[in-house]
């Protein structure tokens, strides 16, 4: 299992220069991290990482060959129990993200229910509803994946993917063979589920990993909040245990894996280090 990083290294900088500098520290692979339909100002003036879903495809491949890169996974994280809307990420920027990947050799794409919640209308549902909501938003998505060659896999990142049973109902439900997982080791931690218990139960379906270690300040948090972006902390600094996750997965056929971690060259370095000192990369 290789250990990549996200595109997302210093703010206020476009895909190109976290290309560099993913490559400056000696890594192999990186996602695409964060993506968009159309057009993107930001993105367009170079102070935002972000890869149009409706650009060429190639173009973003040739971009990572230039420095020598792998590209391990196209991220499309939407808000899969919110109400459908244009100007919100979900089924048909899945969708373009699946074609997007299909296009360049890329295997899977990343998505979630992401909290937080954009209306109150979540709050009401039961969780029967909110299985029901998500599987209606990622079936025409599977579909096309499947036709694609590409699998689409589920993050931890809300009500119904932080849990286990939620994982495998949601699975059961969609009954697709091109739907997985990827296990977040801290948004499973933070939403209250044991990410080892995680790992050993969903270890068949689990095709990437974000590696994410939290501290202490997050233990009032824990089982009130869903996930979070990045983790602040080098792997094996916080309260996660990552060595358990590791001990798993370390015979897995999982080709690649990613630290979701913001910091400087050394948190991001020192995570590879304990990583590789538990069977990892």
């Amino acid at each position: 299992m290789k250990v990549g990083v996200f595109n997302l290294i210093d703010p206020f900088s476009g895909v190109e220069h976290q290309l560099k500098r993913i490559k400056e520290m000696g890594f192999e692979c990186a996602d695409v991290t964060d993506s968009h339909s159309g057009g993107s100002m930001g993105a367009c003036a170079g102070f935002v990482a972000s890869t149009s879903l409706d650009s060429n495809p190639k173009e973003t491949l040739r971009l990572f060959q230039k420095y020598g890169l792998e590209i391990s996974t196209v991220c499309a994280h939407g808000w899969l129990l919110d109400p459908a809307s244009p100007a919100r990420f979900g089924t048909t920027e899945i969708m373009k993200a699946v074609r997007f990947a299909a296009d360049i050799g890329v295997k899977y794409v990343v998505t979630s229910e992401d909290e937080p919640f954009r209306t109150e209308w979540v709050e009401k549902l039961t969780y029967e509803q909110k299985l029901a909501v998500i599987a209606d938003k990622l079936y025409e998505p599977l579909l096309l994946a499947r036709d694609y060659g590409v699998e689409i896999l589920m993050e931890p990142h809300g009500p119904i993917s932080d849990s286990i049973q939620g994982m495998k109902d949601l699975i059961e439900m969609l009954d697709m063979p091109h739907l997985g997982v990827n296990l977040d080791t801290g948004n499973s931690w933070l939403g209250g589920t044991d990410p080892v218990e995680m790992a050993r139960e969903l270890k068949p379906y689990i095709k990437h990993v974000h590696w994410k270690d939290l501290g202490e300040k997050w233990i009032p948090l824990r089982g009130k909040q869903y996930g979070c972006g990045f983790a602040d902390i080098a792997i094996g600094d916080g309260v996660i245990d990552i060595k358990g996750v590791c001990a798993v997965l370390a015979d897995a056929d999982i080709p690649h894996s990613t630290l979701e971690i913001v910091g400087d060259e050394n948190v991001l370095l020192r995570s590879v280090e304990f990583l590789k000192a538990n069977g990892i990369g």
